[in-house]
């Protein structure tokens, strides 16, 4: 075992061992698990929210679009501006009606401002199938990571293994309390990762970052437009506004529970508006991917650009550092993640019928999402760009029932936001799965538009038969 794979393996177990010291539930029941006693503080609940915003994808993914997309990589930075905007004015709402309805998951806020239970199912099952590929990515990163930063395959499989079931155990023992006690050390040893490889590429460019963007500039000028096959202006501006969607609005199941665990609303707006400062460290990655443009081979896998530049110009101990930082950004993740789809099967698809029956099931529910990501990561691993934007799209189908569910008063019917979610979905699965050539257009969006009509078409039926309804009983 080499210097590196020792520090990585090291580094992992103990960010399972701050997890595990987090407190553990007394109560034994399934509120206390998820969200705690809904009183985390600004300083708690910043580092849970960054904790999930910013992934294995923060490290890898993008440094991957700026090695074959160029500037394209900057619509993360986007997005994530649009998401902390419009979670400013959502996350605070969210929190308000899950405190007063006694809201552990998304799929309560549905059955509660839609008063239909099967509305709730439905999005369960929604929000299970759209999370499961962003869980793959994170385990499948990870993987990556290892193999990358020690030269092994088998290491990385291994590793794949070892920190699924460090995660799940710290999950189970201490569930959102060994979260955040782990987005704490997640987010210090991020920063260090990413400074300590962003002075090894300056220090390995000629010209440092100056000279990186001059040579890029003569020679791949396409890189610094939007105009690269695959990353046109189409594909910026669709994923910027489907990613930004489906962050803001909430649509993904994960990010409630650290907005249902907060102590106030205004902990979750002071965190909205200066959580962006993280995207500072984001645009790290996205010059080492251009750094990758005159250093790495040509032809070399787009992922694999930050880790092969990390073993290319910092000592093994040192890239021993960077995998342990780029492992805890997959880890936190993971965390959040099983935690959401557990909480959904067990709360609201198989419904249990008090919280201590509901925290079995959901221990069980950790344990076989956590087991089926693994096994999908290892036998069928994926684009991780790819598997980030079909999250989105999917649970971005969600969001216009959010929208109208946030109001004061909900003016949308139960069966017009079902069929709507029905439809999006659906025409999502068939532009990804039906070979169906749609440019860059974002698929998510364009499922989006459908959703919208029969929703829409769906109110105004539900509402004129009400209508009708009244003048006849009146009779």
């Amino acid at each position: 075992m080499n210097t590196t794979m020792a520090i990585t393996l090291i580094g992992m177990v103990s960010i399972a061992v701050v997890g595990v010291s987090g407190r553990r539930p007394r109560s034994g029941e399934l509120g206390e698990w998820t969200v705690g006693k809904r009183k985390f503080s600004t300083f708690t609940t910043w580092f849970l929210q960054a904790g999930e915003a910013f992934t294995t994808f923060s490290f890898l993914g993008l440094a991957g679009i700026a090695f074959g997309g160029g500037v394209a990589a900057a619509f993360a930075l986007c997005y994530l501006a649009i998401n902390f905007v419009l979670q400013y004015f959502t996350a605070p709402r969210m929190r308000e009606l899950g405190r007063r309805s006694g809201y552990l998951t998304q799929a309560d806020f549905f059955t509660d401002r839609y008063r239909s239970p099967l509305l709730g199912k439905v999005v369960a099952v929604v929000g299970t199938v759209f999370l499961l590929p962003y869980l793959q990515l994170q385990i499948t990163g990870l993987g990556m990571i290892v193999q990358l930063a020690t030269g092994s395959r088998t290491g990385g499989n291994l590793s794949m293994v070892l920190a699924t079931v460090l995660t799940v155990g710290f999950v189970l023992w201490s569930g959102i309390r060994g979260i955040a006690r782990v987005a704490y050390l997640k987010d210090a040893l991020m920063i260090v990762g990413l400074v300590v490889l962003f002075i090894g590429v300056t220090v390995s460019v000629k010209g440092g970052i100056g000279g990186l963007f001059e040579t890029v500039r003569d020679s791949h000028p396409q890189l610094l437009t939007l105009h690269q096959e695959g990353y046109d202006a189409t594909f910026f501006v669709t994923a910027v506004i489907i990613s930004g969607i489906g962050g803001g609005l909430g649509t993904m199941a994960h990010l409630w529970p650290p907005v249902l665990a907060a102590g106030s609303g205004r902990a979750l707006r002071k965190n909205a508006v200066w959580l962006p400062l993280y995207q500072i460290a984001l645009g790290i990655p996205v010059i080492v991917g251009f750094a990758g443009i005159l250093l790495v081979k040509p032809g070399s896998p787009a992922n694999s650009v930050a880790l092969t530049l990390a073993g290319q110009t910092l000592p093994g101990w040192l890239v021993g550092v960077v995998a342990v930082a780029a492992a805890s950004a997959a880890m936190v993740p993971s965390a959040a993640i099983v935690v959401g789809i557990s909480s959904l099967l067990s709360r609201n698809l198989l419904s249990a019928r008090n919280e201590r029956t509901q925290l079995r099931t959901n221990h069980l529910c950790v344990v076989a999402a956590a087991a089926l990501a693994l096994v999908l990561g290892l036998t069928r691993p994926g684009l991780l760009s790819d598997l980030l934007l079909l999250t989105y799209g999917g649970l971005t189908q969600l969001a216009p029932a959010i929208v109208m569910g946030l109001a004061k008063k909900v003016r949308l019917d139960a069966v017009p936001a079902l069929l709507g979610i029905l439809t999006g979905v659906g025409v999502l699965i068939w532009l990804t799965f039906g070979s169906v050539d749609v440019g860059t257009v974002d698929t998510g969006l364009i499922a989006l538009v459908p959703n919208l009509v029969v929703t829409a078409v769906a109110q105004l039926v539900v509402r004129s038969r009400s209508l009708a309804a009244v003048p006849a009983e009146a009779n």
